[in-house]
Formats: C-alpha cells, structure tokens, sequence
C-alpha cells in the first residue's frame, strides 16, 4: 500500500524535520504538512510539498483533509509543551487529548491504518527512580503536560488492545535542534544557550547548575520516530510508549562543553517554576527496550551535539 502521511502540527520543533524527512523518504506529494497557521506564517520548507491549514479540535475539518488527501498514516504532534500548558491547564488538557480521541477514532474505523504520538519524559514523576529510568515504573507526573502525555499512552494502549488500532510512540528526552525555535519546554534551555553563546557570550539559566535532564539531538529522535514507524509490527511489545535515551548533562557540564569552543563564554543562574517541572523528571532514561525491539541507537553524544549545534547555529546568526 502506498503510504499518504499526514502531520498534524507539523511548524512546530519536531514537526519541521520530520515533515522533511519523511519527504525525501516517501517524496513529496505523500506527506502533506498541517498546522493551524497560515501559510504566510510557517517555515518555507513546509510548502516544498502539500500543505493544510488544520485545527485539530475541528473534527469536521480532519475529516476531510484526509479524506481530500487519502491519507492512511497520521503523525499527531499538535500539543501545548510543559512550561506553555502550566499557563493553561484546561486548553492543553482539551488539545493534548480531544485531538488524539479524533485519530485514534478514525484508526478504530478503519480510515486510518498507522498513528504515531508523541509521549515524553514527563509522563515521570517525583517517585519515579531518577538514574536509569526503566520502561515499566512508577508514573506519578505532576504537571498538566505529563498527566496528559500519560493518559494519552493508556488510552493508545488501550485501542491497540480492545481495537487493533496501530499506534506507536516515543517517550522523548529533551530535544536540542537548529532547524526550530524552541517551543515552550522546560528542556529548550538546552537550545536557546547555544544563541546566547554565539550572540551575547554569556546566558542566564532558568534551572540550577546541577539539573540533570535526559537530552537527544532533533536528528536522532526523528531517526528514531521513522524507525519505529517502518519497524515490524510483530516485533513491538509496547502498547504505550518507549523509553528513548541520547543522552544526559546538567546546564553546569553543558556550559563546560561550549566553552571548549568558546572558551569566554558564561552561564548565571536564576531557576525559576521550571526548576520544579524538572526536579520531578529523569536524569536519565534506560531504552534498552527499545534497542531490543527496533534496534535503536543514538548517532550523538554531548560533545558531537555541542560541536554540531554551534556550527549550525553559527550558520544561521
């Protein structure tokens, strides 16, 4: 069967990498990008190929863009991140979770064939065993992001399981990329030190020197999400999501690591509301599940990272 994909909040962090990647996979009329800017407001990559303006809280219009489109694969990243749904707890509940009810209903109708959804560390909590963390443990998140974010992986397992539905997902750790603006994470500290290096020499973190977080570079976590994509269905014994790992640092060893480049380069700290957000995440994820399962590797480490993103970022300013 030909595959008809489509991305669902595809001008967003992970949305504008992946959209190109799985163009130059399947070519560029089969993926048809969406988000609910217009045009005039995306990144020009996006409109390389079919492009839609669509709000994933309008049920009618999701209908018929697959329907317009044949669509049979829908990736739905479309989601309020940690940081932004703490401001707004009812609008991220209703967006993390109605849009997933639509496309896994439709799954459950037979429209659809393939889904993939997003999970992320946050779906841990302050109980869950930080160093190491497995697969299966104790999930007690405590922001608004993580309750739905873990909701959403029960109710994708529970259609694989009463339904047959075909879901699939990835707990990411962190992601650090140079295509994207960062998008409201507690982790986008991560990314945004790497402009402040390069254009102020000096950057004031919003988490304390010692915060270890799992982190991944953006192309490392899109090699992982088409992976698991084309994996074999036979082979995939989560209904959930899997564990991914990359990496871990804390803003003290990634400053350490940036200034091997840049060597007058400093970082202040001032933690704010994120800190706790983070105080209740992983500081490191154990994905040896998903190695098992899809044989996945990560390509980067910190300093391959630290390296690639001054160079890219450098680039682009």
């Amino acid at each position: 069967m030909n595959e008809k994909i489509l991305i669902i909040g595809a001008s967003g962090q992970i949305g504008i990498e992946l959209t190109e990647r799985l163009r130059a996979e399947y070519g560029k009329e089969a993926v048809v990008a969406s988000d609910v800017k217009a045009t005039t407001d995306v990144d020009p990559i996006l409109l390389e190929g079919p492009y839609e303006v669509l709000n994933i809280l309008d049920k009618e219009a999701l209908h018929s863009v697959v329907k317009k489109h044949n669509i049979n694969q829908v990736y739905l990243l479309a989601a309020l991140l940690s940081a932004t749904a703490e401001k707004n707890p009812a609008f991220a509940w209703e967006l993390n979770m109605n849009g997933l009810f639509y496309v896994l209903d439709m799954a459950k109708e037979g429209i659809l064939n393939k889904i993939y959804w997003p999970s992320s560390i946050a779906v841990f909590g302050p109980s869950t065993p930080r160093v190491m963390t497995p697969q299966d443990t104790i999930m007690d998140p405590n922001t608004v992001y993580g309750i739905s974010k873990l909701a959403g992986e029960r109710w994708c397992d529970y259609y694989h399981q009463k339904f047959n539905v075909d879901v699939r997902s990835i707990r990411y750790p962190g992601l650090i990329g140079y295509k994207s603006a960062p998008g409201g994470g507690t982790t986008d500290y991560a990314v945004d030190i790497f402009y402040k290096a390069l254009q102020e020499g000096s950057y004031t973190c919003f988490l304390s020197a010692d915060t270890a977080l799992p982190m991944m570079m953006m192309s490392d976590a899109i090699q992982a999400t088409v992976q698991l994509m084309q994996s074999d269905r036979s082979r995939l014994t989560v209904g959930g999501a899997y564990n991914l790992a990359g990496m871990s640092f804390t803003p003290a060893s990634l400053t350490t690591e940036i200034q091997k480049h840049l060597p007058s380069f400093t970082t202040h700290y001032a933690p704010d509301f994120r800190q706790a957000i983070a105080d209740s995440w992983p500081g490191s994820i154990d994905d040896s599940i998903a190695q098992r399962d899809w044989d996945w590797k990560a390509e980067y480490d910190t300093p391959t990272l630290v390296a690639k993103m001054l160079e890219e970022i450098k680039k682009k300013i």
